[in-house]
């Protein structure tokens, strides 16, 4: 157990932290079943945004809102609108060059699409920057010495090993601002042996068949963090090699160090000049937010809010495939949707409302790139005044077994851990570690869009004890993202209703609170988004007094 998940423990009685054994919210089995059959049901067609099957659901959820005495969470009744862009390259136009050898898009490159339609050719020269992470601050440098503007920049993917994981991951995220904050104006992304094991080129390649997808403004044009950065793209195998070709290290060794515990390849200025031709084509759709709203009781808490949140969305369909077409998502994310729709049930029905309001979104998008959760960041529905304190993630939960611990990723960054270690200990459920560092989990999911804006968040992950990780892996491997993840799978209902009365009580406890969640001081993210706020005392020293 990580360490300072015990000391969260330490902060609550022994009679408080005893398992919940009278289950008396109404959060049934059958309850988050019934949701779950009907969202993954083939007729609703993968749920992918922008399509009749999302809006089926996105209605069912309103319906739901409705039933439990919810009030339309906008001003414009249950949904947000949320304006998407399509973006699609056309391939047989769009290459990568190397020093005049060409490389074809799907083949030996991917070539990111630009963000609007046309042309776009850019030549330039390229500097190698290692893992391209520039956090001065933090100790973290890899720009020292080097000059990149008007440059593509060439980094290493991921971060380096032995690098905790939620800021490695968020600094694997920001690469594209960092290299613009440098003057750089494309970024062109070498793989590293890990990310080789974790998802294969080939994987790589046929998920790149699909089109881009990005939220726009009122305007109509294209939302972005890095406007400057005009042209991006992934090397293959070949590529790579042709781009280190004469560098002052083979690129065989900077992989080679890469993959070694704490390995930082040094950067440097490579010998060949990089050219990306592309043809980008732009449709526009939209997808609604599905937002409802339970009034707080005390009106001196009534401008702070807290946010349930699950992604309603999938993956759609493939008429090319043989046999089963539909990506169902009955895990992924029905069953996060289902829990967050029994905890707001619980949270309505209760016979006393909570003191701060509690705002329920099941957002779109999150499958191309947490869109709806980042429109909705950007474009909060709280009245004038009013302001998200708290996001409470549910996604994905692999609910194949009778879990005993969770993964509670940003708790220990905020007194909303407080909540996490009640409520886990209430259910008799152990707090663990990350398990799977490598796979980046903290920004990949819809709180992150929240954290970006200074709000402290937390998203459970069911834990690897009590056979968890055997059921998880071989989901993660056998069904994620694949057409099986469907009803058929050896659901335990038992623990879908845990999992929604954790998230329940979690939510509740930050509703009831004295005081709203504080940052820990020292927090990497509450340093890196909301450096002004009002912190709480590192969680160590609370721990220790």
């Amino acid at each position: 157990m990580r360490l300072p998940c015990l000391f969260l423990l330490l902060l609550f009685p022994a009679a408080v932290l005893a398992a919940d054994t009278t289950n008396q919210d109404g959060i049934t089995p059958e309850g988050v079943r019934a949701h779950v059959e009907f969202l993954a049901d083939d007729l609703l067609e993968g749920r992918e945004a922008g399509t009749r099957g999302h809006e089926i659901a996105a209605r069912y959820v309103a319906s739901q809102y409705l039933s439990m005495g919810l009030t339309p969470g906008t001003e414009k009744g249950w949904f947000q609108r949320v304006p998407l862009a399509t973006l699609a390259l056309d391939e047989a136009r769009s290459t990568l060059s190397v020093a005049g050898q060409h490389f074809a898009h799907r083949q030996d490159v991917l070539i990111q699409p630009g963000r609007a339609a046309g042309d776009v050719s850019l030549e330039a020269e390229t500097v190698f920057v290692g893992y391209g992470i520039d956090d001065p601050k933090n100790g973290q440098n890899d720009y020292a010495g080097l000059s990149v503007k008007g440059k593509f920049v060439a980094i290493l993917s991921g971060f380096p090993k032995g690098m905790k994981s939620d800021v490695g991951a968020h600094y694997g995220r920001s690469k594209a601002k960092m290299a613009q904050a440098r003057g750089a104006i494309g970024v062109i992304t070498v793989r590293t042996l890990d990310r080789e094991r974790i998802r294969p080129w080939k994987s790589e390649v046929e998920a790149a068949a699909h089109p881009a997808m990005v939220w726009t403004k009122a305007d109509g044009a294209v939302f972005t963090e890095t406007p400057d950065i005009k042209a991006s793209a992934s090397l293959g195998d070949a590529a790579a090699s042709a781009l280190f070709a004469g560098a002052p290290k083979p690129l065989a060794t900077l992989l080679a160090d890469a993959d070694k515990k704490n390995g930082r390849p040094k950067g440097f200025a490579l010998k060949q000049r990089v050219r990306i031709d592309r043809t980008t084509t732009v449709s526009t759709i939209s997808s609604p937010n599905v937002i409802g709203l339970l009034p707080g009781s005390d009106p001196t808490v009534a401008n702070e809010y807290v946010l349930l949140m699950a992604h309603l969305d999938h993956n759609g369909i493939d008429p090319k495939r043989m046999g089963d077409t539909v990506f169902n998502g009955a895990m992924d994310n029905a069953s996060g949707t289902a829990s967050m729709l029994e905890a707001a049930r619980a949270l309505a029905a209760g016979p006393n409302r909570p003191r701060r309001p509690i705002l329920f979104a099941a957002v779109t998008a999150e499958e191309k790139g947490l869109l709806g959760s980042d429109y909705l960041a950007n474009n909060p529905v709280v009245p004038a005044g009013g302001k998200i304190v708290a996001v409470v993630n549910l996604d994905m939960p692999v609910l194949l077994y009778d879990f005993t611990d969770v993964i509670a990723f940003g708790a220990e960054h905020s007194t909303m851990g407080q909540s996490v270690a009640s409520a886990a200990g209430r259910m008799g459920v152990a707090l663990s570690d990350d398990p799977l560092p490598e796979e980046g989990l903290f920004t990949r999911s819809d709180h992150y869009s929240f954290v970006k804006k200074g709000i402290p968040s937390v998203f459970l992950m069911t834990g690897f004890q009590n056979g968890g990780e055997k059921a998880f892996k071989d989901f993660l491997a056998t069904h994620y993202h694949k057409v099986s993840d469907q009803t058929d799978l050896p659901f335990n209902w038992a623990a879908a209703a845990k999992f929604a009365r954790i998230n329940f009580m979690i939510a509740a406890g930050i509703a009831n609170a004295d005081a709203a969640p504080r940052w820990y001081q020292g927090s990497f993210f509450g340093n890196q988004f909301a450096p002004g706020a009002l912190r709480a005392p590192a969680l160590i020293k609370r721990a220790a007094e």
